[in-house]
């Protein structure tokens, strides 16, 4: 599945008010339907068949259990689709959006059986994507001018999922995966023998390749920033951030040393973006 792809397939066009990071593999229909095949396994919703008649339509209503960030409505959409395309949703926010709690945010009305089979599934889905949101919204605010970043440390296969809520409470993507972006850390580092071997192997490689890509580096000590600021200072280099990593010291007294971090950003001084 193409990236343009990923990012548009099965969205209906009036509930997508951020779109999903594009990816050229992920397949966001295919993680609904192992999502709703991992709950009706080989037989279905047993209680379901058990107790209420097929032809037995209800409304439900989505109702906010505390304040915070809604996300996760487009989301949302598209499992009522696959689940009945003729289930009738409708919302009353949008993603992004704040709630209180005890506001009710949106309803869907149809067949009683699809509606509970796609419940738990929507429901799963919004619930991580609120939280995610909603915790990105309050650091996102607290942090400007700065912005905030997320990382690969997601759950298998919701990553494009987890990104999409941090989009969606205000913070920015970091890289994909390992594809759209290099990023030199400390095993590159050491392997490679040190931090400027390391960047010149990185951009020799893009060369190459003739790839054209953000480059990120890893720096633990001022005396790293300063190899990775002399290389820059002598060689055409596609290095675009530098990553501070660790220069903020925990003190016994509950407090932190932020000198190496301070003294870091003024030796970069602007020149790349930090991290």
């Amino acid at each position: 599945m193409s990236a343009t792809a990923t990012t548009n397939v099965g969205i209906p066009a009036g509930s997508l008010v951020v779109k999903p990071p594009a990816h050229p593999t992920y397949d966001l229909i295919g993680v609904i339907h192992l999502a709703l095949s991992e709950d009706a396994g080989d037989r279905g919703d047993v209680t379901c068949k058990a107790t209420i008649p097929v032809e037995t339509e209800v409304e439900a209503y989505f109702l906010a259990k505390e304040d915070g960030i809604v996300a996760g409505i487009a989301l949302a959409e598209m499992v009522f689709k696959e689940v009945d395309p003729s289930l009738k949703v409708e919302w009353y926010v949008k993603d992004g959006d704040s709630v209180h709690k005890g506001l009710q945010f949106g309803k869907v009305h149809g067949r009683a059986h699809n509606i509970v089979v796609a419940e738990r599934v929507v429901l799963n889905f919004m619930q991580r994507m609120s939280g995610i949101a909603t915790l990105t919204k309050a650091m996102a605010d607290a942090a400007r001018p700065a912005y905030i970043l997320e990382t690969r440390k997601t759950a298998p296969a919701l990553r494009l999922v987890d990104k999409w809520a941090v989009l969606i409470g205000g913070g920015q993507n970091h890289r994909m995966g390992l594809f759209d972006m290099v990023m030199v850390k400390d095993n590159h580092i050491s392997i490679a023998g040190g931090i400027t071997n390391a960047m010149k192997a990185v951009d020799l490689y893009l060369q190459e390749n003739n790839l054209q890509m953000g480059v990120e580096v890893e720096t633990r000590t001022i005396e790293e920033v300063n190899q990775v600021l002399e290389y820059a200072s002598t060689t055409e280099t596609s290095l675009t951030r530098i990553m501070l990593d660790n220069m903020v010291v925990p003190l016994s007294n509950g407090d932190v040393d932020i000198s190496m971090l301070k003294e870091a950003v003024e030796l970069i001084n602007g020149r790349f973006e930090t991290e």
